[in-house]
C-alpha cells in the first residue's frame, strides 16, 4: 500500500543505497570470527574469551532488533535508515579504539543494536519500491548485500586486519557505513509509516504462538553454523593444517556459498515453504556432521566450509514464514528474524567455546552445530504440530458459536 503513494525512484539505486548498508553490518558482523586470535592476543585473553565478543555483538542485535522497531514504528523509513547507518558506524569507529576487553564488548554490544531493525526496515522499503511480482525479489537483493559482504567484504576486512591489526578491519566497516549514510539519503525516497502504525500494534506480533515457533527455529537450528565458523580460523591452521595467509580465500569459500544458499533458499521458498525449511534443518545437520571430519584435510575442510556457508539459505523461507503469521505487526517480525539469528550466532559461539574449552578439540564444533539443528528440527516439529491443532479447534469453535 505504501508503494502506490511513491513518488518515481530510480529501483536500482535504491537497492545499491540499501545493500550497501547491508554490506557493511555484513562486514561487520563476520570479520571479527577471522580475526579472533589476533584480537585475543592484543587484549590479553584466550581466542575462546575472546569469542565473547562476538556473543556481545549477536546480544546487541537480539535486544536492539525488538526494541528499536517497537519505539521508531512511527519514524519515516528513511530518516530511520540513516539513524540506524549512522550509529553503527560510530560503534564500528569507536571499537577500533576499545582499550581492553570490556570496553571492546560493550561496544561491540551498542553496534550491534542498529543491525536488525535496519534490516527489517529495508526489506520493507525494498517490498514497498518493487512491482507486486517482484517483492521477494528486491527483499533479496537487500540481503545479498549481506551475504555478498562474507564474499567481499569479510576477506578484504581480514586482509587489512592482519595487514595493519584487527583495529583497521573495524575502521574499513565504518567508513563503508558512512557511505551507506550518503547513499540513503541521496536515493530512498521520503516514506511514511504504515497507517496507524504504534508500538502497540507492533508489539501484538508477540501474541502470536506461530511467531515464536518461527522465532525459535532460527534461534535454535541455525545456530550451528555460527558454531563452526566463529572458530573457523584456528580450527583451519591448528587441525586442517592451513596456512595463515590461506585463510582469506577459505572465508570467501564461505561468502560464496552464503552467496549461492541466499539464493537458492529464496526460490525454494517460493515453490514449498514448509518443505523447504524442513529439509535444510537435515541438510544442516548432515554439513555440519561432515566438518568434524572434514576439518582434518585442507582441501576437504574448504569444500565444507563452502557447504556451510550455504546453510544461510534457510533465511529467506524463515522471513517469510515470520511475516505470514505476524498479521499487521511487519516491522517487529521482520526485525526479530535478525534477533533471532543473532541469538543463533551468540548461542553457537557460546556453546562451540565450551566444547572447545571442554577439551573437546576445534572441530568439535561442527557436533555442537549438528545438535544445535537436529533441535532445530524439533522446534519445527513442535510448530507444525501446534499448527494443526489449532486448526483443528477452529471448526468446533466456529460451530459453537
Amino acid at each position: 500500500m505504501e508503494a502506490a503513494a511513491l513518488p518515481q525512484v530510480n529501483f536500482g539505486r535504491a537497492m545499491l543505497a540499501l545493500g550497501v548498508g547491508g554490506f557493511a553490518i555484513g562486514t561487520g558482523e563476520f570479520v571479527i570470527m577471522g580475526l579472533l586470535p589476533e584480537v585475543a592476543s592484543d587484549i590479553g585473553v584466550s581466542i575462546p574469551t575472546a569469542g565473547h565478543v562476538i556473543s556481545a555483538y549477536a546480544l546487541g542485535v537480539v535486544i536492539g532488533a525488538p526494541v528499536l522497531a517497537v519505539l521508531a514504528a512511527g519514524w519515516h523509513r528513511r530518516a530511520l535508515l540513516i539513524a540506524l547507518m549512522a550509529v553503527f558506524a560510530a560503534g564500528n569507529f569507536a571499537s577500533a579504539l576499545a582499550p581492553g576487553y570490556l570496553s571492546l564488548n560493550l561496544l561491540r554490544f551498542a553496534t550491534g543494536l542498529p543491525h536488525g531493525t535496519y534490516f527489517g526496515v529495508a526489506a520493507l522499503v525494498a517490498a514497498a519500491l518493487a512491482p507486486p511480482n517482484r517483492r521477494a525479489r528486491a527483499v533479496g537483493l537487500v540481503m545479498l548485500g549481506l551475504t555478498g559482504a562474507t564474499l567481499v567484504g569479510v576477506p578484504i576486512a581480514a586482509w587489512l586486519g592482519q595487514l595493519f591489526g584487527w583495529r583497521a578491519a573495524f575502521v574499513f566497516v565504518g567508513v563503508i557505513a558512512l557511505a551507506a549514510v550518503v547513499l540513503l539519503r541521496r536515493d530512498i525516497p521520503d516514506i511514511a509509516p504504515a497507517a496507524g502504525a504504534s508500538p502497540w500494534r507492533e508489539l501484538g506480533a508477540l501474541k502470536r504462538k506461530q511467531v515464536w515457533f518461527t522465532l525459535g527455529i532460527g534461534a535454535i537450528g541455525f545456530g550451528g553454523m555460527f558454531s563452526v565458523f566463529s572458530y573457523i580460523k584456528p580450527t583451519l591452521t591448528e587441525v586442517a593444517g592451513l596456512p595463515l595467509g590461506g585463510v582469506p580465500f577459505v572465508l570467501a569459500l564461505f561468502g560464496l556459498g552464503m552467496v549461492m544458499g541466499n539464493v537458492v533458499g529464496a526460490r525454494l521458498a517460493d515453490k514449498s515453504l514448509m518443505r523447504t525449511i524442513f529439509g535444510l534443518l537435515v541438510y544442516s545437520a548432515l554439513v555440519l556432521t561432515l566438518f568434524t571430519f572434514a576439518a582434518q584435510h585442507v582441501v576437504t575442510a574448504a569444500i565444507n566450509v563452502f557447504l556451510i556457508g550455504t546453510i544461510v539459505a534457510i533465511g529467506p523461507a524463515l522471513q517469510i514464514r515470520l511475516m505470514d503469521v505476524a498479521g499487521d505487526a511487519q516491522t517487529l517480525a521482520a526485525a526479530l528474524n535478525h534477533s533471532a539469528f543473532n541469538t543463533a550466532n551468540a548461542l553457537g559461539a557460546w556453546l562451540g567455546g565450551v566444547a572447545i574449552t571442554a577439551g573437546l578439540g576445534w572441530a568439535s564444533t561442527g557436533w555442537v552445530g549438528a545438535l544445535l539443528a537436529v533441535a532445530g528440527l524439533g522446534v519445527f516439529g513442535w510448530s507444525i504440530a501446534s499448527a494443526r491443532a489449532e486448526a483443528r479447534r477452529m471448526p468446533a469453535t466456529a460451530c459453537a458459536g
